[in-house]
């Protein structure tokens, strides 16, 4: 695996970068591959790429199904449907492909795991992926359906309106995966969770379901449509957290191996991703269990997520010290929210189970959007975020992109003059040396960092 982790923020502690391999070798042109990857035209480009193949399949479906007869926007044997059917396939293939570009490039660490891990983490992505395209292209055109009463399109605009869906899910599905990271996944989650919900709600056949309990709508009894997709949502969404805590852990590793090697507090990262993969668990185990089929387990399922997530926030400033004092106490304050809503349940009777449902969940998800916002915020302060290593990764390809070249001075020592404009970007260039470590590590002799991460340091490795 390559990493890279200098950064023009660190320079006290960088270590020279010497030995180049000169010539083309194996390592400089691996690490040019790569750059050439997760350069943002490369990315625009393989996104377009994606697009074009997406727009051909939905082309290749109008013409096969809607040549020859008129359909409408919406409903039974519509244009919508076979939109839905078609965006949800493009945005699952196209987050397919991004995934794995982003696995060979920026997130190299979920393919040194166990396989089932990555198998996991990509059936979540992917579910994710199609049901939010699906979710949007029916609801869109029902809406112009809505607008547009009693319209209905030939083949021709039916192929064309195809068409363009199937682009436009396939350059979105792709741009997403292969960008991937903390911040962007709970974005998507929470964009999922809500809008599985809110769907199983207006599927829902019983129009007075929410008299009982939120869990209704997983039971059948409010309709097999809102069964399948409230149990679906709540699965998925479990997976995907479990998927979003791993992220979690790789962004905070770093800064917590940093405070540990400055001899402050040291941050246990680990409470934050077993809680967060329990509540994953939980989350499946409520939605593979309905309430119907097992009131104990799903129950239990549910008892264990609250109690959990509880222990979580009240012991937050134990587990991760040194964060800002205003994420404890918003992290105080929405356990005291939790607390109230679970008294105005219960004793106090204000609202019924669904009410209490609704309240811990917007409870929960709120948290995780606060946590994540300023884990991103203290990340990017300590030139350890998304933007550093970019800019570590371009200084690394400069040094290897001057050293093939010859414009810099490579294992034979020779000194070339057309390197200035790298040279005084990276203080490691202008000295003419790169360091070879298999594997990375700090100047304490410990692990840098757990994938593709800058470390506090300041080097780069050619592995």
């Amino acid at each position: 695996m390559t990493d890279f982790s200098a950064t023009s923020r660190t320079t006290a502690g960088r270590l020279p970068l010497r030995g180049a391999p000169a010539g083309g070798s194996g390592p400089v042109s691996r690490l040019l591959s790569i750059r050439r990857l997760t350069g943002p035209v490369a990315r625009e480009s393989l996104a377009i790429w994606v697009a074009i193949a997406a727009g051909m399949a939905g082309a290749a479906v109008g013409i096969l199904v809607f040549v020859g007869r008129r359909a409408p926007l919406s409903g039974d044997f519509s244009v919508g449907t076979a939109a839905g059917i078609l965006t949800a396939v493009a945005a699952g293939l196209a987050c397919l492909a991004g995934l794995a570009r982003s696995t060979r490039t920026t997130h190299q660490w979920m393919i040194q795991r166990h396989w089932g891990w990555l198998v996991a983490d990509a059936v979540g992505l992917v579910v994710v992926h199609a049901s939010i395209a699906v979710m949007a292209c029916l609801a869109l055109f029902r809406l112009f359906q809505e607008s547009f009463t009693g319209l209905t399109v030939d083949g021709i605009a039916s192929t064309v309106m195809l068409t363009i869906t199937g682009s436009v899910a396939g350059y979105l599905g792709f741009n997403s995966s292969a960008r991937i990271s903390t911040r962007s996944l709970s974005t998507l989650l929470a964009l999922f969770m809500a809008s599985g919900m809110i769907v199983s709600m207006l599927l829902a056949e019983n129009p007075f379901w929410w008299h009982a309990f939120f869990s209704e709508l997983g039971t059948g009894q409010a309709g097999i449509l809102s069964f399948w997709t409230f149990n679906t949502t709540l699965t998925v969404s479990g997976l995907v957290l479990t998927t979003l805590s791993s992220f979690i852990t790789q962004d905070l590793f770093t800064w917590a191996r940093d405070r540990a090697r400055r001899g402050v507090r040291k941050a246990r990262i680990g409470v934050l991703r077993w809680a967060l993969f329990i509540i994953g668990l939980c989350m499946m185990g409520a939605g593979v269990v309905p309430i119907n089929f097992s009131d104990p387990v799903h129950s239990t399922f549910i008892r264990v997520l609250g109690v959990v997530f509880i222990v979580l926030l009240a012991s937050v400033q134990l587990w991760l010290p040194g964060f800002p004092a205003a994420v404890y106490v918003g992290t105080y304050l929405m356990l005291g929210l939790g607390i109230l809503a679970t008294l105005l349940w219960f004793p106090l009777r204000y609202y019924n189970l669904t009410g209490f449902e609704l309240a811990m969940g917007g409870v929960i998800y709120a948290w995780l959007v606060v946590f994540i916002r300023n884990l991103d915020a203290v990340l990017t302060e300590a030139g350890l975020g998304d933007r550093a290593r970019e800019d570590a990764l371009a200084e690394a390809a400069e040094v290897a992109e001057a050293a093939e070249s010859g414009e810099t001075a490579g294992v034979g020592g020779a000194q070339g003059t057309g390197g200035s404009g790298a040279a005084a970007r990276s203080p490691a260039l202008a000295s003419g040396s790169v360091t070879r470590t298999t594997p990375a590590v700090q100047p304490d002799g410990e692990p840098a960092y757990r994938g593709w991460r800058v470390g506090p340091g300041g080097y780069t490795s050619w592995p």
